[in-house]
């Protein structure tokens, strides 16, 4: 089975730069027929939509039934009280956290000084408005629970099976037929997961090649300090933030647990979605980090749907981008407020589609910034979209990964399993 896995991340990686040079060749190639509708929007469109379809298939059940077993079987509604705590501020601290390095290392970089706006204006920006925090709250319980899984609102459904994992584990033997079936149920959709990921080297490759042949790297140039700036600060995020979390908390291998979790890393750069990749990260935390069912079932789809630290970083990168190219100064206490509008809007957009624009919009007007420049980065926006998407799901698996040491429900010979096997 490890060799098995780790064949299907040599390849995964194999399709990832595969696609990005084939998307890079593709850009320069002149306008055809054959290249544009023959083979990018007709053979990468077809195969890359069916690889994240599929994923995206598994999601509403996937996150419904593990949430029932996770929570049916942990018995103690304390225990979900206490796990539920310590995933929230774990989120809200690494956000805050991320925010803080963007904005840091914005200031030393200077990205938006000295550029010209008119060249790089792409399209204005279409934003919708911001839902308030208090309505995030109330919205949470929903009215209807099959009306929130056909619209996919992972907040309500996870309200709702967490209300019936409850029910069942408080009735106990009376539901024991019941409990089995979604045991059952729960073990059928990580098959049908491990199905779907045998497409993924394929579906990733025809993903990022599309996306490399469309946006293309031109409209990168005016643009290259503020995109490197986000990617750094990305990088120091996830190597020295989630290391030394794992190193502190849990006394793993950060080096190791990145290397088991390159499968789910590299599908939700390929989707830029954390809730497309959310299938993909459950199985990847259970197989190859070691986590348990009942936690990686309740953290994970809270994190995909709350936990943003890529997304607080662009924002916090573009808000000294923004205020530099409109020369605008920003103090000591306009920073503050950035730091905290931007970690509080991360649950305070929750399931709202286009949540990166959305959040940026928030901090910018907190702090007086013109919306409108919003409009100058969206031109590389899913560029930076995948990349973000994967630091995202990198922190809902650490966040996953520490609670599950700390309550006791971690498998260490799964994470070391692969110690000894070589990327095959």
């Amino acid at each position: 089975m490890a060799n098995k896995k780790n064949k299907l991340t040599t390849r995964i990686l194999l399709g990832l730069a595969l696609g990005l040079i084939t998307g890079v060749i593709l850009y320069n190639v002149p306008s055809h027929t054959i290249k544009d509708d023959v083979i990018i929007k007709g053979v990468f469109y077809i195969v890359g939509q069916v690889f994240l379809r599929a994923i995206m298939m598994m999601v509403v059940p996937l996150v419904f039934v593990s949430i029932v077993n996770g929570a049916s079987n942990m018995g103690d509604i304390k225990k979900i009280g206490r796990i539920g705590m310590k995933t929230l501020v774990f989120y809200l601290a690494t956000t805050a956290i991320a925010i803080s390095i963007a904005i840091g290392l914005a200031s030393i970089v200077n990205p938006g000084l000295g550029l010209d706006m008119a060249s790089i204006v792409t399209k204005e920006p279409t934003i919708k408005d911001a839902v308030p925090l208090a309505e995030v709250i109330v919205d949470i319980i929903p009215r209807n629970p099959i009306n929130a899984m056909a619209s996919g609102n992972m907040l309500q459904i996870i309200a709702f099976a967490l209300f019936i994992g409850v029910g069942l584990s408080a009735l106990g033997e009376k539901v024991k037929i019941l409990s089995s079936i979604f045991e059952q149920l729960n073990e059928l959709m990580m098959k049908l997961v491990s199905f779907v990921m045998e497409l993924a080297p394929v579906g990733v490759f025809c993903l990022i090649a599309t996306t490399f042949a469309t946006e293309g790297y031109a409209i990168m140039v005016p643009l290259f300090k503020y995109m490197i700036t986000v990617i750094v600060a990305l990088i120091i995020h996830g190597v020295v933030t989630y290391g030394s979390l794992l190193k502190v908390f849990t006394g793993l291998s950060p080096l190791r647990f990145f290397k088991q979790f390159f499968p789910a890393f590299s599908v939700a750069f390929s989707t830029a979605s954390s809730s497309a990749t959310l299938p993909v990260t459950i199985e990847t935390v259970e197989d190859n980090i070691g986590v348990s069912k009942d936690i990686a079932s309740f953290t994970l789809p809270l994190g995909a749907t709350i936990n943003m630290d890529g997304t607080a970083i662009m924002q916090g990168v573009a808000t000294i981008f923004i205020a530099q190219v409109y020369g605008i100064n920003l103090g000591f206490s306009e920073i503050t407020t950035v730091i905290i509008t931007a970690t509080l809007a991360s649950i305070g957009t929750a399931g709202v589609p286009g949540v990166g624009l959305i959040m940026l919009s928030m901090v910018l007007q907190s702090v007086g910034l013109p919306v409108e420049g919003i409009a100058l980065i969206m031109g590389i926006d899913r560029i930076l979209d995948m990349s973000r998407t994967a630091i995202n799901i990198t922190g809902d698996a650490v966040c996953t990964t520490v609670i599950a040491k700390s309550e006791g429900e971690f498998d260490e010979e799964i994470f070391n399993s692969t110690k000894e096997l070589q990327l095959a």
